[in-house]
């Protein structure tokens, strides 16, 4: 027999009741306020096409790597799940008997922040009361994907049913952003804007670099060999991102190291980079020299930075051979701030015209380096618990570390950071629950009053996000 679905409508409070009275009271101020998603990797062509998802497995399972990692944890191959192979060949997984091996294996997400943005969007996005298990799979999957042809569960329905104020979306250098260009010609009015990812350009380890540096020239008429030539396509493109609404950089290097060479220096590591000498210390050393760079073209044209440090990409080296990147093998690794990010800063840490927005996956950095840094320097804000720590746990060990040293305005509120586009709401419900717990907590302890309470509900919930990345 079926367990209930239900969302109860104190979840996620504290025990106490007074706390969590006050809890309510904050929640009921921000529960409906517009989602502002600054940074996401949801794919611009959902939006720009509004073509129907297929099935109920290729809009939650196929995408989203928290449900396949952990599906393959317990020995269930990604092929299975039909995870496209990285040489393209199709996949041939039918998505029914996906979603009954989904089903089957629900039991595994207890206790887990994806059970509870799934419950999430059964519950408020289709309508279900039951939980879902092995005997009710053939239903959810006939329900969801019937529903799925449903006009009002098209992509750009489901963005304004959500009350998603903006989205940004994130692509390479040598994107030609035609979805982006797509949605703005077709006259629809969500807002979805995209983010300059110039990792591809920037990593002599990544895959393809200099194939992607070489077509960078190509798109700017720029001689990428030479130093100058080469930052010069990054400010033209930076310059076209912004165009197609960018209003932000993102960075995802393994490590925050900077550096600040002089340009004769450069121009070495970037002859090693591209006749493929380089070694592994030159690739971590042209890498952090990018981030330096990005920061000064940041200080020019106004995007924000972000710097997403720490994951030891790409662990499983036979699922990165088979299937390629972004399959649920990045894992979090230490990370240093304090002394890595010194050059950067003392290049630009002291202008007030630059920001640039830290997230760790490292939570020992928090109150030690993170906290401290952001409390000091004006160009830097301290970004959400991120990827791993985008749970019940991670938030609270967040506001516990940070906010006493780095306050709250040192912290740029909520961004999901996703490609389950339906986890979206869930994601932000999560972090508004939380938020306002520790403000209750805050105000009972009389270290607070409860009118700052419910103003910092609303900056915590929306404002900071606006401010912060220049919406």
């Amino acid at each position: 027999m079926a367990r209930p679905l239900v969302l109860h409508p104190d979840r996620l409070f504290p025990p106490g009741t007074g706390t969590r009275n006050l809890a309510r009271r904050l929640y009921a101020a921000v529960e409906h306020l517009p989602i502002v998603s600054p940074h996401g990797h949801t794919d611009p062509q959902w939006f720009a096409d509004d073509t129907p998802w297929a099935n109920a497995s290729a809009l939650l399972i196929t995408p989203d790597h928290y449900v396949f990692r952990m599906l393959y944890s317990q020995g269930i191959g990604l092929e299975e799940l039909g995870i496209p192979r990285r040489d393209g060949t199709p996949s041939t997984a039918d998505p029914r008997r996906i979603w009954r091996l989904f089903a089957s294996n629900y039991e595994l997400f207890r206790g887990t922040p994806s059970r509870l943005w799934l419950d999430h969007a059964f519950a408020t996005v289709f309508g279900f009361t039951e939980r879902l298990d092995a005997d009710n799979a053939d239903r959810y999957y006939d329900t969801i994907t019937d529903a799925l042809a449903k006009p009002e569960f098209r992509p750009r329905a489901l963005f304004e049913r959500f009350n998603i104020e903006v989205i940004a979306t994130t692509e390479a250098p040598t994107d030609q952003l035609s979805h982006h260009r797509k949605i703005r010609e077709s006259g629809w009015k969500g807002r979805v804007i995209t983010a300059y990812r110039p990792d591809p350009c920037v990593d002599p380890e990544f895959e393809g670099f200099r194939a992607n540096v070489q077509q960078l020239g190509t798109l700017t008429g720029e001689n990428v060999l030479r130093w100058k030539g080469y930052l010069n396509a990054h400010r033209i493109r930076r310059d076209y991102f912004k165009t197609m609404g960018a209003t932000s950089t993102d960075h995802g290097h393994p490590t925050a190291r900077t550096f600040a060479f002089d340009a004769t220096q450069c121009q070495r590591l970037l002859d090693r980079a591209m006749d493929g000498s380089i070694t592994t210390d030159e690739a971590e050393a042209f890498r952090g020299q990018m981030l330096t760079e990005m920061a000064r073209m940041s200080l020019d044209d106004g995007l924000v930075m972000q710097i997403h440090p720490g994951a030891y990409r790409n662990h499983n080296a036979r699922v990165y051979a088979d299937f390629g990147r972004d399959k649920g093998a990045d894992i979090p690794a230490r990370t240093d701030y304090v002394r890595a990010l010194a050059p950067l800063l003392g290049e630009v840490g002291n202008d007030r015209r630059l920001s640039i927005i830290l997230f760790t996956l490292d939570e020992t950095t928090y109150a030690r380096e993170l906290a401290p840094l952001a409390g000091h320097y004006p160009v830097l804000k301290l970004g959400p618990p991120w990827w791993f720590h985008d749970s019940v746990e991670g938030m609270q060990r967040f506001f516990a570390n940070v906010i006493e040293t780095a306050g709250f305005y040192n912290t740029v509120g909520f961004n999901d950071d996703t490609r389950a586009f339906l986890s979206i709401p869930a994601r932000h419900d999560v972090w508004r629950r939380i938020a306002c717990r520790f403000l209750a907590s805050l105000v009972m302890e009389h270290r607070l009053e409860e009118a700052e309470a419910h103003e910092l509900a609303v900056d915590l919930a929306y404002g900071l996000a606006k401010k912060a990345y220049r919406l």
